[in-house]
């Protein structure tokens, strides 16, 4: 007999640890660009960057471009931090925990950037890894 679900179960969620010093500087309104060079391990002010580089009005390449590389950052900074907090690269990361969001928003934008740029598997891998993390995020 064969079994289509994980015998062991899923993991619990990882809920990475508030920041509140660099929460306080982005609710205050502080640049984000200041946020980051004061917290640089913090996803949320990566995160902030790349979606208002991604957010311009009249966006060319290179605010796509400017986009990626922040997002990109705040994944990865994001990544250590899930690693720090037991994550093995698989189960829940979910966005009702609001110090998790930063690393989900990174991991959206990136999707939103490598899509138009044409890096289609990156948008693909991103995509992904949003439903594994939490699967009301993905389309």
């Amino acid at each position: 007999m064969t079994h289509s679900h994980n015998l062991l179960g899923e993991p619990d969620p990882t809920l990475l640890p508030a920041n509140p010093e660099a929460d306080a500087e982005l609710a205050a309104g502080d640049p984000p660009a200041e946020v980051a060079a004061h917290h640089p391990t913090v996803s949320a002010a990566w995160a902030a960057l790349a979606e208002e580089a991604i957010g311009r009005s009249e966006r060319l390449l290179t605010d796509t471009i400017e986009a990626y590389a922040y997002a990109r950052t705040g994944y990865h900074r994001g990544l250590d931090a899930l690693r720090r907090n037991g994550w093995k690269g698989f189960g829940p990361v979910p966005w009702a925990h609001e110090p998790n969001r930063g690393f989900l928003r990174c991991v959206t934008v990136l999707a939103a950037a490598a899509e138009a740029i044409g890096e289609t598997g990156e948008h693909e891998r991103c995509i992904q890894l949003l439903r594994d993390c939490d699967p009301s995020l993905a389309p």
